[in-house]
């Protein structure tokens, strides 16, 4: 693929913006997150699996696709410690989706859209914060993040006809397949809510060949990855999406659908949608405003589906609707000229993404300046983790002071269909107290792990009726085959495990009283071995 002249301005462009960002990140020395500290483990838990020769969803269960850690243990693997391949990974991907940028900018965008267009992508890929106003870092949900700068580019590309003299309907074809492929196999969120969209778009363009290109780089994708891993790889990463579709310990990361379109938060995003929708369709782009219309309601659902329910989605909205102006005086409704509504539009779009983008592009100059009163997470493997003090070192938590027997407050039938977080956590007939640990996290699992080591339990492996199970990552213990890095229903792993442990103030009370109900329901026999202030542990005979 060569370079337009002109185009080496976008290049030079794109390849400041990774030394940038990606120098800032690596010029620290380490990953150092100022909050997310189980979520930061959650994918360490992920990576070091993998790192060891273990596959995402045949060997433990994930709903996170294959393609979110495989660059990050890869690089594992290689020597690099964990911190730093978290962001040695995000810079190769930047590097990786270059070329599709300058593909896809200068392709469908005059101006400086192209520049706008791999600026936002870029961001994206290399920001070191999740999104939201928060000024802080953290390598969180860093697969979201993928996944809209791929998204991005694949939108464009499908959505936006090429400029006269740039149509290329094979390459932009195979760009699209590889890009939702790329997205299958790292959120299967972002590709079940798009596909349907970049489908009917190519259908409205007539496309043929561009739609038959990307089923053909699309379905090489799924041929390579079955080769690698197997036709049960695909059946298993089914069944993990499905038993979290199902579970009732995290239904949602934050606001309801519902929330997500009308919310005040909300509700501005949604009506500049419609807006733009509007103005389209009387601005002479009806295909595009069809577009748009199934689009719509694709955004909502993976923001509804991504915590912090940030409308990421925003920034594409203006570019769409800035690219897509008419001529000036040439369309008008309502008696003002259609040019100057789109370009209110995409003003306002951008104004209203504004805190998150700027918070995503600061990330990484504010994880320069963090380090003092920060600490390693432990662990040879997770010794480029830096944690700040406050939230390693000092244990808190939330403790309710409700009638801990729920049965007391309601009548049998209700309490039976109550919410999981609303039920008594219950272990052999005694209602534990509800409580949830909210800082300190890393600070209980060295304290847990060494007075298990202690008490003799080296070597063992632990079911963990919590969010997280990651005491063999920071002692002599062993990750549960077929377990989950993050719990969501069920018994995942533990057959593999020799005890089981209860934490008293655990991450997650839900996800507790669920771990706790699933060990009742299958008649797992529980035999107290140790109790302290901060867990009890169990010695667990199958029925």
């Amino acid at each position: 693929m060569t370079i337009r002249q002109g185009g080496w301005r976008l290049a030079v462009f794109l390849l400041a913006v990774v030394a940038v960002m990606g120098g800032l990140a690596l010029g620290k020395g380490g990953l150092f997150i100022a909050k997310h500290e189980g979520d930061t483990l959650h994918l360490a838990d992920m990576v070091l699996r993998m790192a060891r020769g273990q596959v995402p969803h045949l060997d433990y269960a994930t709903p996170i696709g294959i393609l979110a850690v495989a660059p990050v243990a890869g690089l594992v693997a290689l020597g690099a410690g964990l911190g730093h391949a978290l962001i040695l990974a995000q810079t190769l991907l930047a590097l990786l989706l270059v070329p599709a940028i300058l593909r896809a900018g200068p392709s469908r965008m005059q101006g400086p859209w192209p520049f706008v267009l791999g600026a936002l992508v870029l961001i994206f890929v290399l920001a070191l914060v999740h999104g939201e106003a928060e000024p802080s870092t953290s390598i969180s949900m860093h697969y979201n993040r993928w996944a809209w700068a791929i998204s991005y580019l694949v939108l464009v590309l499908a959505v936006l006809p090429p400029l006269p003299g740039r149509a290329r309907p094979w390459l932009d074809g195979a760009l699209i397949g590889l890009g939702m492929a790329a997205l299958a196999l790292m959120k299967m969120t972002f590709f079940a809510a798009f596909a349907l969209p970049v489908l009917l778009a190519l259908a409205l363009r007539r496309e043929g060949r561009a739609l038959l290109a990307a089923l053909v780089a699309g379905l090489a994708v799924a041929a390579v990855a079955t080769m690698l891993l197997g036709t049960g790889f695909w059946a298993a990463y089914l069944g993990d999406l499905l038993q979290v579709a199902g579970s009732d310990v995290r239904p949602q990361p934050g606001a309801s659908f519902t929330g997500v379109l009308t919310e005040p938060l909300y509700r501005l995003v949604s009506i500049l949608a419609i807006l733009a929708v509007v103005f389209l369709r009387k601005g002479g782009q009806a295909d595009l405003g069809l577009v748009l219309i199934v689009l719509f309601p694709a955004f909502a659902f993976v923001t509804y589906q991504n915590y912090g329910n940030d409308p990421q989605w925003i920034y594409l909205l203006a570019l769409l609707a800035f690219v897509a102006r008419p001529e000036p005086g040439t369309r008008r409704a309502w008696g003002f000229d259609l040019r100057d509504g789109l370009t209110a539009v995409g003003i306002a779009a951008f104004a209203h993404g504004a805190p998150s983008l700027q918070n995503m592009a600061y990330s990484p100059l504010l994880h320069l300046r963090l380090g003092e009163n920060s600490q390693p997470v432990g662990g040879e493997a997770l010794a480029d983790i830096h944690v700040l003090d406050s939230r390693m070192a000092a244990l808190a938590g939330t403790s309710s002071i409700a009638a801990p027997d729920f049965s007391q407050l309601a009548p049998p039938a209700l309490a039976e269909d109550a919410k999981v977080s609303d039920r008594p956590a219950l272990l052999n007939g005694e209602t534990l107290p509800r409580c949830a640990l909210s800082t300190g996290l890393t600070a209980w699992l060295h304290a847990v792990t060494a007075d298990l080591e202690a008490a003799g339990q080296s070597g063992k492996g632990i079911f963990t009726t919590d969010t997280l199970s990651l005491f063999w990552m920071f002692g002599d213990f062993h990750p549960l085959d077929q377990g989950a890095p993050w719990y969501y229903d069920g018994l995942p792993g533990l057959a593999d495990a020799d005890l089981v442990l209860v934490p008293l103030c655990p991450l997650s009370p839900s996800g507790r009283t669920a771990a706790l109900e699933a060990l009742a329901e299958a008649g797992t026999e529980l035999t107290e071995i140790r109790r302290t202030s901060l867990y009890i542990l169990l010695g667990k005979n199958a029925p």
